[in-house]
């Protein structure tokens, strides 16, 4: 398809997806996004989050006062393709959230549910009384990149808090 009709069909495409917080029935699906997601690019192992004992339980390790965790699901079958959430970061300053775990499937990338993640949850950092937010990554994950350098993240010179995923060699930081 030439790129000014895979352009004009983005809208139409998207129209047939919705964006909301996690629910519990959703987190199969949620960890096979981010094992499934993570092993194409290659971050495996220790030091990545692929690890974290969250990953089978993420409606209920984002339930917390200062936490929310989204999905980009289909609007007919419910199927889940793309999720990602905030939450204090660990060993940080209060003030400070953590973009995490925001990982989408090939078919959800380029149709713009990266921006309105990161934008819907820097829209509740705020309202969670956050004024800074740090996100870490793998520089091999160019798009990611671009789009955390697009949406205003700044690139630091290391980590911040206390993650535990030394293996990340990217990281960010934004007001809020």
């Amino acid at each position: 398809m030439h790129q000014s009709k895979i352009e004009s069909a983005l809208p139409e495409i998207a129209a047939n997806f919705i964006l909301r917080p996690i629910q519990p029935a959703d987190n199969q699906q949620v960890a096979r996004i981010i094992r499934t997601v993570m092993t194409e690019f290659g971050a495996v192992g220790e030091g990545y989050s692929i690890l974290d004992p969250e990953v089978d339980s993420m409606c209920e390790a984002y339930s917390g006062l200062r936490s929310v965790f989204f999905v980009v699901a289909k609007n007919d079958s419910g199927e889940v393709l793309g999720c990602g959430g905030i939450g204090p970061l660990t060993g940080s300053d209060e003030d400070v959230c953590e973009l995490k775990k925001m990982y989408f499937y090939p078919a959800l990338r380029g149709l713009g549910f990266g921006k309105k993640m990161v934008s819907l949850c820097l829209e509740k950092a705020r309202a969670l009384g956050y004024r800074r937010c740090y996100l870490e990554t793998c520089a091999r994950m160019e798009q990611a990149n671009q789009l955390y350098q697009k949406m205003g993240f700044e690139k630091i010179c290391g980590p911040m808090g206390a993650t535990g995923h030394c293996s990340c060699d990217a990281w960010y930081v934004r007001e809020v």
